[in-house]
């Protein structure tokens, strides 16, 4: 085993905060942040949907931050109280998601459905239209003809710059027209079962110190509670359900489930090209564990599957919406324009577009490196190699968004939780202790 993967402790910095109240003290700067934060939302953003999803999730992160100044108290009195232990931190957590996230994702899908059309974002819209198309051409995709001729202000709508798998998030408002067939209440259901897979295989065994027991809570808090996943799911959503997907994969590559690990991040690729990269080091993980095959077989075969039938169909359509398209040579620009490096690169310098395109060769080139020289043996390991990569690519593209990083977050939070005593172990330690894979 290298030393990279070896179990490092986290800086003393992040353990003297997050020890602090017993973790309490973090959460309450979570929800207070995050509630100053959907208040400014409410207030400035241009997003009719974000101002409304800002106006209900303010008084949500409100309500957790007071509940939590309350265990803080509890705590202060009584240091051993079950109200102010990782359960209640838990039962917390639990009801500021429903609060901040599914309560304004079912009010403003009630709203759409009554006949509001400003409480849903653009990419509900095409992901519920692509699954439309699938049901009635076998293809969710628009060939370039057909955008084409639609008029000017529609032909952006008209793109999926998506894996033909998300499609399938839009089949129930194709079949009927109701609030609970809207594409964001099913990116949720799919959301929570991942996630919910992800904390059973990664749930602690029974008297572990508090603080191994509260890590998991810190990495499902960034992939549920913070604004940048709440607003997104809430909003718009399709981000959600490959997020969730990723971490299941690592929450099985970290329990020695290769052959799982495989199918969760194949299923996260038939949705959105954000997975290919965390399927990548996962199969080469794999092969640390000479089950690189079983890995790459859901990875990368889920996905072929998911393409297979699509490019029978119309393989124009698909080269359009999920190339071209996102690689910005499409009939109309990608809206994903945020302000960061590479696409002030593009937008600013002579040549710009062939610089960021170069830095990000070079950033994907000082990944391979690292891999090919001390590839991945632990899932920590991955969780980290997977959100340094991925926070390099989101800076260096040109056509990028803001709502992308919840990506590296989670990942950053997560890796801890892949770190408990036991899980996480190289694959020749497991083999003196007896353990063996499991497909």
């Amino acid at each position: 085993m290298s030393n990279a993967d070896a179990t490092t402790p986290r800086p003393a910095w992040w353990h003297r905060l997050d020890a602090t109240g017993g973790g309490l003290g973090l959460d309450l700067g979570i929800y207070a942040g995050s509630a100053a934060f959907a208040t400014i939302t409410a207030a400035t953003s241009t997003l009719v949907t974000h101002r409304h999803w800002g106006s209900l999730a303010a008084v949500g992160y409100l309500a957790a931050a007071l509940l939590v100044t309350g265990q803080l108290l509890i705590r202060r009195r009584r240091p051993d109280s079950a109200l102010s232990g990782v359960p209640a931190r838990w039962l917390v957590a639990s009801l500021t998601w429903s609060t901040v996230t599914l309560l304004p994702l079912t009010w403003q899908s009630i709203q759409r459905a009554a006949g509001r059309n400003d409480r849903a974002q653009e990419e509900v819209l095409v992901v519920e239209d692509s699954g439309r198309r699938l049901l009635e051409t076998g293809t969710p995709y628009l060939g370039p003809d057909a955008i084409a001729a639609l008029p000017a202000g529609e032909q952006l709508l008209g793109y999926t710059p998506y894996q033909p798998g998300m499609a399938l998030f839009g089949l129930p408002r194709a079949v009927h027209d109701s609030w609970w067939t809207d594409a964001r209440v099913w990116f949720a259901v799919g959301t929570a079962l991942a996630l919910v897979l992800a904390a059973r295989l990664l749930r602690p065994t029974p008297g572990l110190p508090a603080r191994n027991r509260a890590t998991l809570l810190r990495g499902m808090q960034a992939a549920t509670v913070l604004p940048l996943c709440a607003l997104t799911l809430a909003t718009g959503g399709d981000d959600l359900p490959v997020l969730a997907l990723c971490l299941l994969a690592l929450a099985c590559a970290g329990t020695a489930r290769p052959g799982w690990a495989g199918i969760a991040v194949g299923v996260a690729g038939a949705l959105k090209l954000f997975a290919w990269p965390v399927a990548m080091v996962l199969v080469i993980w794999g092969f640390t564990r000479r089950a690189g095959l079983r890995v790459a077989a859901g990875a990368f075969g889920i996905p072929a599957l998911a393409l297979l039938p699509v490019l029978l169909v119309d393989h124009e359509a698909l080269v359009e919406n999920v190339l071209r398209f996102p690689l910005g040579h499409g009939l109309v620009a990608s809206p994903a324009q945020s302000p960061f490096p590479g696409y002030l690169i593009a937008a600013n310098l002579p040549a710009g577009r062939a610089v960021a395109a170069a830095l990000l060769v070079a950033a994907g080139l000082a990944i391979a490196v690292r891999l090919a020289r001390r590839p991945p043996r632990t899932a920590r390991t991955i969780s980290l190699i997977c959100a340094y990569g991925l926070l390099a690519a989101i800076l260096l593209m040109p056509t990028t968004r803001f709502g992308y990083l919840l990506y590296p977050i989670a990942f950053l939070v997560w890796a801890p939780a892949l770190d408990l005593p036991r899980i996480g172990q190289p694959a020749g330690e497991e083999a003196r202790q007896g353990v063996h894979l499991r497909a």
